[in-house]
């Protein structure tokens, strides 16, 4: 089926289950997080996309757009005094970008279809739980050797196989084309093996060049790729 929902392109990938703050002070996406606030954008969810490199999405249209995002579920917002907000998301359901509306609101829109995965993940399966385990070790090995210990936490045992590679990724500084590969990826098996795949080759590089990677950073509403 396909909806229209409020687009926020920026420079990362967002994926399902993922925290993301955002400090918004452009004009059209502090109207949209009035929107969201009011109830007048469904389900208080809108669509974060990754800018291409070298692209602006206000030059090059839906051009400048991967062709996967993940809707942000609005969780808490907060107006400062000069009308700018800090809100916090959270990531839910990826989509399929189909066409960009630039016109029928101040920010952009976007018609979108939902992705759900090819299909079902199996966790009893021996195959899934081995990945699993094996995604989850190398997961505590890269945030043991990237991050301070309060500055991470292990995924909960009840968390599937289905969502553990987006849960694992989210916490590790992939470059932007494997996080937006993983994104794509509709297969939880074939996900988790690129997860594992993609973590153990930067948890090896941090271990040979004695480097922890740059801190995350809350992200703004510049819609420059850079």
């Amino acid at each position: 089926m396909v909806t229209t929902i409020p687009l926020f392109p920026l420079g990362t990938v967002l994926m399902p289950g993922a925290s993301l703050p955002l400090h918004v002070f452009e004009p059209r996406y502090r109207q949209l997080t009035v929107d969201l606030i009011t109830g007048a954008v469904p389900n208080k969810e809108f669509g974060v996309v990754a800018v291409r490199e070298g692209f602006n999405p206000d030059v090059d249209g839906i051009e400048a757009l991967a062709p996967v995002g993940c809707t942000a579920a609005l969780l808490d917002a907060r107006r400062l005094p000069d009308g700018r907000y800090d809100i916090v998301t959270r990531g839910a359901r990826r989509f399929r970008l189909l066409e960009m509306d630039e016109c029928s609101h101040s920010y952009l829109c976007g018609s979108v279809e939902f992705l759900p995965d090819a299909e079902k993940a199996d966790d009893g399966d021996d195959l899934t739980r081995m990945l699993s385990a094996s995604a989850r070790a190398v997961h505590r090995r890269y945030c043991a050797t990237a991050w301070k210990s309060d500055d991470w936490s292990e995924p909960a045992h009840e968390v599937g196989a289905a969502e553990l590679a987006h849960v694992l990724a989210a916490d590790c500084l992939l470059p932007m084309s494997d996080r937006q590969q993983l994104l794509e990826e509709t297969h939880p098996v074939q996900r988790l093996r690129m997860v594992r795949m993609l973590i153990a080759r930067e948890a090896g590089l941090l271990t040979r060049l004695r480097a922890v990677p740059t801190p995350m950073t809350t992200y703004s509403t510049d819609q420059s790729p850079n």
